[in-house]
């Protein structure tokens, strides 16, 4: 709405002072149209840099999120610019996911990751955006592009803390000397896997079949978290 009283105020107030011959008529209408123009272009300068008829609303969503490399329990990060505060998280938002997805990398924007005792990645993201106060704030500011900019954004991803922290390159070295390790690798992952699920059923004898692929995922991400920090 303020757009167009603005572009219409300064298009009358043209029109006012070079088309009008009566000078009275003149007169008013480049006062009125002349003071529509400067406090309509007041408050959209006002709205651009102070934000007049907005307030910062926080969002905070939360999803779980899974390692960007098949099966190896890798928190992958990859670190942008010098002073090592500013990294961009890599993951994938389901299991059967091809390419992974990352977190945003701009000024407004900062990623981190924490290692608790979750079983699964969670990813946290709080934005912080303005929003327009109310409808009449909304109405007169309408087309203006200021509803829903971004003050700033922080995603928190929680893994468990058998994941450890890697960035592409040494992933990619990392699983080149798994690849090498072969039937070895296997046969000693089996072996772990199996004794878990063993030492599990010992105390839970009556485990369902859901239970025990659980500790059997479990145990495999132990094993390949053990191999990695032997690597």
């Amino acid at each position: 709405m303020i757009i167009i009283l603005m572009f219409g105020s300064a298009i009358a107030l043209f029109a006012s002072v070079m088309f009008i011959n009566q000078r009275v008529t003149r007169i008013i209408g480049t006062i009125i149209f002349g003071i529509l123009f400067i406090v309509s272009t007041t408050l959209m300068t006002l709205n651009y840099s102070h934000h007049l008829g907005m307030e910062k609303v926080t969002t905070t969503t939360t999803q779980t999120v899974y390692s960007a490399t098949e099966k190896l329990p890798i928190a992958l990060y990859q670190p942008v610019g010098t002073n090592g505060q500013d990294n961009v998280l890599i993951y994938k938002t389901s299991q059967g996911q091809k390419k992974p997805v990352h977190t945003q990398a701009n000024e407004y924007t900062t990623s981190k990751m924490e290692f608790t005792n979750r079983a699964k990645p969670q990813l946290k993201t709080t934005e912080t955006r303005w929003r327009f106060k109310n409808n009449f704030y909304k109405c007169l500011f309408m087309w203006s592009g200021m509803n829903g900019t971004l003050v700033k954004r922080i995603n928190v991803i929680k893994y468990p803390r058998i994941f450890i922290k890697l960035t592409p390159m040494q992933a990619q070295q990392l699983q080149k000397r798994f690849v090498a390790a072969g039937p070895r690798l296997q046969a000693q992952a089996k072996s772990f896997v199996t004794a878990k699920v063993q030492a599990a059923m010992a105390k839970q004898p009556h485990m369902s079949a859901q239970q025990i692929q659980q500790v059997s995922q479990q145990a495999e991400q132990e094993f390949m978290a053990q191999m990695i920090k032997q690597k």
